[in-house]
């Protein structure tokens, strides 16, 4: 375990996953807040921006391309999809690169263009970065890659909720049903009409119908747990409220499992994690028991109908769905202390 300083860099500081990464590192005690980038706003101190964040408030925003590499140690891109690859990919080979948009998270770029509608600027990095869940990734990440792809929200609280039981062939990988419901701090910062005040309030719509570009996302991590090619029904719906994140994953049991087997099968795989916990039997998980955390709670339940399970998972989209993973990553990957900067307990109410 190393007692280093590192200097972090935050690109894309003027969005919500950059605010909070900035806010988690405030008390982190092995990590220095280094340059801070927004583009647009470039020349404003970040206190106009986020005045909740006074540790960091007179601090000025600077362009990307004006950031001096030398002594920094890792950078968090915070950017949106598209533009991280561009400035990630390009970064000084000593200085490690967490990505927490979606551009470094498939494996096949072919894949990446078909996803999201344009051919990959470095094909050779996204083959080789680690997919940085961190529960399930935690040997490839001690090995500190120097691309680190933090998986989206929903794949996050999905395949937690999923991937030990596909490793563990208690259930069918050809039924796979996943019914998220997201806050509206998922969609970003950037102003638009669907997600102003008067259109999310007191309403529930899903959104992506069919086609959500989490869904391949999944289906990659799931396929390679699986040895064969695993397709997902993925429904995502927008929740009128600022963060949270909820699944409910309805699954048919393999030949021979039981309810009870997928049930001992999370409890013992995350028997030693610090932050994905099992909720007692009966007990239906709240966006509210985790907000403001790393924490991810899970629950099992039998379906009415015979032979199925329903694995339902919450975590706060801006934590352990965004900036949180990524400094666990982060810990993980210069063997500092995993928790450090993520202790803190749930907001309530």
């Amino acid at each position: 375990m190393t007692t280093q300083t590192l200097n972090a860099a935050i690109l894309g500081a003027s969005g919500y996953t950059g605010a909070e990464t900035i806010r988690l590192l405030a008390h982190h005690g092995h990590v220095r807040v280094g340059p801070i980038t927004a583009n647009a706003q470039a020349g404003r101190s970040l206190g106009d921006l986020f005045p909740h964040l006074h540790p960091f408030a007179d601090r000025t925003l600077i362009k990307a391309e004006d950031v001096n590499w030398d002594g920094v140690d890792v950078a968090f891109g915070c950017l949106p999809h598209g533009a991280s690859e561009e400035l990630l990919g390009e970064l000084p080979p000593h200085v490690t690169v967490i990505d927490l948009s979606a551009d470094f998270r498939f494996r096949d770029p072919e894949l990446y263009a078909q996803v999201y509608a344009r051919s990959h600027a470095h094909p050779d990095k996204t083959r080789t970065a680690v997919y940085g869940l961190t529960e399930l990734a935690r040997p490839a990440l001690q090995a500190k890659p120097p691309v680190i792809a933090c998986p989206g929200c929903y794949p996050t609280a999905t395949l937690l909720a999923i991937q030990p039981l596909v490793e563990a062939k208690l259930v069918q990988t050809e039924d796979i049903i996943v019914d998220a419901k997201s806050g509206v701090s998922g969609a970003g910062r950037g102003l638009k009409e669907a997600n102003l005040f008067c259109e999310t309030a007191e309403g529930l719509h899903a959104y992506s119908v069919g086609n959500h570009r989490h869904a391949p996302e999944i289906e990659q991590q799931l396929s390679q747990a699986s040895g064969a090619k695993v397709w997902v029904n993925f429904t995502p719906h927008l929740v009128p409220m600022a963060r949270g994140e909820l699944v409910t994953c309805h699954l048919k049991l393999a030949e021979g499992a039981s309810v009870e087997d997928v049930r001992e099968a999370l409890a013992q795989r995350y028997q030693d994690e610090s932050f994905v916990k099992l909720a007692p039997k009966g007990a239906s998980p709240d966006t509210r028991w985790v907000r403001g955390s790393n924490l991810c709670i899970l629950a099992v339940f039998p379906d009415r109908i015979p032979g199925r399970v329903i694995v339902v998972g919450v975590i706060d989209n801006l934590v352990k769905g965004s900036g949180g993973q990524a400094i666990q990553n982060m810990n993980v990957a210069f063997g500092l202390p995993e928790s450090a900067g993520l202790t803190m307990e749930p907001l309530f109410p």
